[in-house]
């Protein structure tokens, strides 16, 4: 599978050493940068460009998915999540990690630098990758409209109106 990373100054070190364990799990890894700490740097162009990756490649047929990280995580998601067709979930546990892929179908993870060890991100980035989306009826519904909203602002008539 194909993996694209982006990161922040905050996550440059666990990015780095991520990529060296996801490479010796087999995965393609596209680094979007940074390149070098920098405490200045500005993440969203970093982290929009993975997401676009995710989605050219997705569209392309390949199989890829995406991870980002920062200080918190917040910031990182936030950017990705402008990208149509990404569905970033910020993840803290192997639950929300698993949730992510079962439910949401995300293509995105973004994960905070400075709340976990690097033992804990790994343990979070596998399950992601290994958890398969539920094909659920009820989960296909919900991420069409979200699509649908993403794409042209339309949403279902509100109940109480």
């Amino acid at each position: 599978m194909r993996i694209h990373i982006a990161t922040d100054h905050a996550g440059l070190d666990f990015s780095t050493q991520l990529q060296e364990h996801l490479r010796t799990a087999g995965h393609d890894v596209v680094d979007h940068g940074p390149v070098e700490y920098d405490a200045l740097d500005d993440y969203p162009a970093f982290c929009i460009r993975a997401a676009q990756a995710v989605v050219a490649d997705q569209t392309a047929g390949v199989e890829t998915l995406g991870v980002v990280f920062g200080g918190s995580g917040n910031g990182e998601q936030i950017a990705a999540n402008k990208v149509e067709g990404v569905r970033a979930a910020l993840v803290w546990n192997i639950s929300t990690a698993e949730l992510a892929r079962q439910h949401n179908d995300a293509n995105v993870i973004s994960i905070g630098a400075r709340q976990h060890t690097f033992d804990e991100v790994t343990s979070f980035i596998d399950t992601f990758i290994a958890t398969p989306f539920s094909d659920e009826e009820r989960h296909v519904r919900r991420i069409a409209q979200i699509a649908d909203f993403e794409r042209d602002g339309s949403l279902l008539p509100d109940p109480r109106a």
